[in-house]
Parts: structure tokens; C-alpha cells; sequence
């Protein structure tokens, strides 16, 4: 545990940094909205790119905030997983 530890501590654990294998379900959508994303700025000019542009970096942010909510309330069910666990040895 004490090695877990130092490595998020020192910044070698990083969840959020995994790599995405390009041929699993999540790569083919991800290369697929990259497509069309990039066909309909090319479609696009002035305030509706921008506008595009902007729903896009909306949703990233969305994206990004959901992963951090679902990594907090999975560690924290983890956690209470765990104490539960360690109270049922205890009162074993």
C-alpha cells in the first residue's frame, strides 16, 4: 500500500493518462467523431465554426469533469468497500 501511495504521491499514477487502443469499441467511436467533427468544420465559416469549436471544447470539458466525478465515487466506494470488508473480519 505504502508504494500506491508514493507513486500517486510523486505523480507516476495517472488515471487519466491511459493509453486508448485504437481498434477497441471506444477507439473506432473516437476515430469516427474525430472524422466528422473535422468534415463539418470544413463545411463551416465565421460564427458557425466558431460556434462548433466552442460546443466542442463544451463537451470536452463535460467529458473531463464526468471522468474526474466517476473516479472520486469509485475510489470512495472503494474505500468503503474496503472498511466494510476489514469490519466483517474483525466481527468474524
Amino acid at each position: 500500500m505504502r508504494k500506491v501511495l508514493e507513486d500517486l504521491y510523486h505523480g507516476e499514477i495517472r488515471p487519466q493518462n491511459r493509453e486508448i487502443d485504437m481498434d477497441s469499441e471506444l477507439g473506432k467511436a473516437m476515430g469516427r467523431a474525430e472524422r466528422c467533427e473535422e468534415k463539418l468544420a470544413a463545411l463551416l465559416e465565421g460564427e458557425a465554426k466558431d460556434l462548433l469549436l466552442r460546443l466542442i471544447d463544451a463537451d470536452s470539458e463535460i467529458s473531463s469533469t464526468l471522468a474526474l466525478e466517476n473516479f472520486v465515487q469509485g475510489f470512495r466506494l472503494g474505500m468503503k468497500l474496503a472498511v466494510e470488508g476489514l469490519e466483517e473480519v474483525g466481527g468474524a
